[in-house]
């Protein structure tokens, strides 16, 4: 019970406390929103943000930042609804090349930030640029998605009840979140990316691969992006290359609410699915209260993010007092 409750820990149980508290709270006031429907739909609405957060959550881990995935997210969504509009290709395949383009763009930023060494911000943030710009190339304008097999995918799922069922964007989802889950904390690579996290010098002492860690962090991160279009499209059936504005604020959010040191090297992958809970409950209780715009989501959200920011900095200046004295 006591290595639960460690001061590595603190950040996580806190996620876990808010997301028990928001939900109990709307649950009181709202009926039926302690319901099944209600979790699947947490889980579904916002399955986009939540697969681009767990890539992220890899960047933050090992001490870096990602400001691209809201443009490639944006790109994603207008590449394939042209793709599969306008040239016919078929989605698998449009699927597919949208998933490669955002996995090579993603290493790009990782050469640029490993050979170079540039800072992860200012390299992310011309991605974020070129990206967005790139989405405005391909299509100035909405396209819409007509294929049998986005309607197949659409209605497809895992029922749970007979009124109830979880959607393929959710199914997703879940699966990003169960692989990320092995990778980072039960594989050689996720070992690596919490020692770079933790000190990148050191970690090059000790023989672990830094430069290609690095790499294929920002690699996965651009794939978890472009994931997070395709699943977008699968949620709107359209293309938008104004899709996704600020959503890297929103996964960046979602990450640090679950609990992962913006420093690196400390976190959990499972916090980051209780951020993302968290919200989407927080979004979900304004609409049942119904007065409220989403205004007050964003109000909220960095009003959650601040305090774990606080929490975050009192937990790294501890032991860095305890070492000086």
């Amino acid at each position: 019970m006591k290595q639960i409750f460690t001061r590595k820990n603190l950040p996580i149980l806190a996620t876990t406390f808010v997301l028990v508290l928001l939900f109990g709270t709307f649950s009181v006031l709202f009926d039926n929103f302690l319901s099944l429907r209600v979790v699947t739909d947490l889980f579904a609405s916002n399955a986009h943000v939540g697969v681009v957060a767990i890539g992220m959550t890899f960047v933050i881990l090992s001490g870096g930042i990602d400001l691209s995935v809201g443009s490639v997210v944006g790109f994603t969504t207008i590449f394939v609804a042209t793709l599969v509009g306008k040239h016919e290709v078929h989605p698998v395949l449009a699927i597919l090349l949208a998933l490669l383009v955002g996995s090579v763009f993603g290493a790009g930023m990782g050469i640029f930030i490993q050979v170079y060494q540039l800072p992860p911000f200012l390299v992310t943030l011309a991605g974020m640029f070129f990206a967005r710009g790139m989405a405005f190339v391909v299509s100035k304008q909405s396209l819409e998605i007509n294929h049998r097999f986005y309607s197949a995918v659409i209605d497809a799922g895992i029922p749970l009840t007979d009124k109830v069922i979880l959607r393929a964007p959710a199914c997703i989802f879940v699966a990003v979140f169960v692989v990320a889950l092995v990778l980072a904390h039960f594989s050689r690579f996720g070992r690596n990316v919490y020692a770079v996290g933790g000190n990148a010098a050191s970690s090059l002492l000790m023989g672990v691969p830094v430069g290609r860690t690095r790499i294929w962090i920002y690699t996965l991160s651009g794939f978890c992006a472009a994931l997070g279009g395709v699943v977008f499209t699968f949620r709107t059936q359209a293309g938008n290359a104004t899709n996704a504005f600020g959503l890297e604020l929103d996964a960046i959010a979602a990450v640090v609410i679950g609990g992962t040191l913006l420093s690196g090297g400390v976190g959990y992958v499972a916090g980051t699915l209780m951020g993302v809970l968290i919200y989407g409950t927080i979004l979900t209780g304004i609409r049942f209260y119904g007065n409220l715009d989403s205004s007050w989501q964003r109000m909220a959200i960095g009003a959650l993010l601040l305090v774990f920011i606080v929490i975050q900095r009192l937990l790294t200046r501890a032991p860095a007092r305890e070492a000086s004295h």
